[in-house]
């Protein structure tokens, strides 16, 4: 996926999905809200212009009406750990949709849905937030913003060609230091050679006026030499 309009599905229109829908409405992509329960769609509020399914996120036929097909993401934050993760993975393996996110409850099974290749957010106030960010490639939100504006650490999806380089590797070629990953849900502080993997999630120190070149950089896979 690239910058610009993306179609985004998202199973779940309770206050994540809702809240999640509207900010990317409100940003100019196009979205697609499945809930069980057509009363949910209420919660979209009456400028809502994106498509409504009613049915479960599961279901092949639901997820066509929903044009799946065409989605450059999706997000599972239904209410319920075992339809998010069975709906993540009928998009991801049958549809081929790798970015996708679900929404879990239960942290102590995060790690095995991480491990299934499934990024995970938590049943917390800001997860609406999380999921944003994982769905958008550019011009997403700073994690942190330096008191004088000039810099941040922002959440940078990367290119599946990158898996396997060091990061010593990529900072030499994007000019700018790696200093953050998230692994399994875990954190961690790569050190120079640290091998990027399947999975993770790469954090990225910036000047404010680069975070455009550096989100293009490694949405892009790396320049050959």
């Amino acid at each position: 996926m690239t910058g610009g309009h993306v179609h985004i599905v998202i199973m779940g229109c309770g206050r994540v999905g809702s809240s999640l829908a509207r900010s990317l409405e409100k940003r100019g992509h196009s979205v697609a809200v499945i809930d069980q329960e057509a009363e949910a769609f209420r919660r979209l509020g009456p400028e809502f212009r994106g498509v409504t399914v009613k049915g479960v996120g599961f279901d092949r036929t639901v997820l066509e009406k929903a044009d799946i097909r065409n989605a450059d993401g999706f997000a599972a934050v239904s209410s319920g750990d075992n339809s998010n993760v069975l709906a993540a993975r009928v998009v991801h393996e049958e549809f081929g949709i790798d970015n996708v996110v679900a929404r879990i409850y239960d942290q102590a099974r995060a790690e095995v849905y991480e491990r299934l290749g499934i990024p995970t957010v938590a049943t917390v106030r800001w997860a609406a937030d999380q999921v944003l960010r994982s769905m958008m490639p550019e011009g997403s939100e700073p994690a942190w913003r330096d008191p004088s504006g000039q810099a941040r650490l922002i959440r940078v999806n990367t290119h599946a060609a990158w898996v396997g380089m060091r990061i010593s590797a990529i900072e030499d070629q994007i000019h700018t230091p790696l200093p953050f990953l998230q692994r399994f849900g875990t954190g961690m502080v790569p050190s120079p050679s640290t091998l990027l993997q399947d999975g993770d999630v790469v954090y990225a120190a910036v000047e404010v006026d680069r975070v455009p070149e550096i989100e293009r950089l490694l949405a892009a896979p790396p320049a050959r030499r």
